[in-house]
């Protein structure tokens, strides 16, 4: 039997493309039954000079698409609700009061993955769902203790570990290593570390991707 193929998914949890992407994924998966794969989720700061007490979202958003960027973002917006029911995602952008710092997030699913892609995943699912669709601030150590239960992770363990450093400084420089390897927007699927398909590219466009990864050459 052929070995998984193996797929990077670089990704920010309050990135709205992101969620969309994971879940062209998961259909793109299912135009491809007959190909196994491996995702791995990998940590990407989109701000990483924000606090890590986050700030409140409209102030942050004004700021960053102000001028002509705020006709830019309002037809993004306008997209994404519209492209979100199609992919069982609500986008609820009222919901949201505060713009978190990522980093506890991704420690979060760096020890979820530790454990198995499943949790990951269900970590994943958990962080996207609380941040856009229940407006929960996904930077709060007790919203990221609930998001690993209901995950399956073992919560005061998880409670402990968001109460110091572990692994701060291994998620800013891992996240920082695919910065520089090119990475300048997410999501990004890496293939078999090969070729990269960026943005929420239709389920189509990533099956025919992982067709492609599944016949390279150093596969066979």
């Amino acid at each position: 039997m052929p070995a998984p193929v193996r797929i990077d998914l670089v990704a920010d949890f309050v990135c709205p493309w992101c969620w969309l992407g994971w879940r062209n994924w998961l259909a793109a998966k299912k135009l491809a039954p007959d190909i196994r794969t491996e995702v791995t989720w990998r940590p990407y700061e989109l701000d990483p000079a924000i606090s890590e007490e986050g700030a409140p979202y409209r102030d942050y958003m004004k700021a960053k698409f102000s001028g002509e960027n705020a006709d830019r973002w309002k037809a993004m917006r306008t997209h994404l609700e519209a492209a979100g029911p199609g992919a069982g995602i609500d986008f609820r952008f009222d919901s949201i009061t505060r713009r978190p710092n990522t980093v506890n997030a991704h420690r979060l699913i760096r020890w979820a993955r530790g454990q198995s892609a499943k949790k990951a995943d269900a970590v994943a699912e958990g962080l996207f769902a609380a941040f856009f669709r229940d407006g929960q601030d996904i930077g709060d150590k007790d919203v990221l203790t609930g998001i690993a239960v209901d995950a399956g992770l073992d919560g005061a363990i998880v409670a402990d570990l968001l109460s110091t450093d572990r692994d701060k400084d291994d998620v800013r420089q891992e996240a920082g290593f695919f910065r520089q390897l090119g990475v300048t927007g997410v999501p990004s699927f890496i293939f078999e570390g090969q070729f990269a398909v960026p943005g929420a590219a239709e389920p189509a466009i990533l099956a025919d991707a992982l067709r492609q990864a599944a016949n390279l050459p150093e596969r066979d």
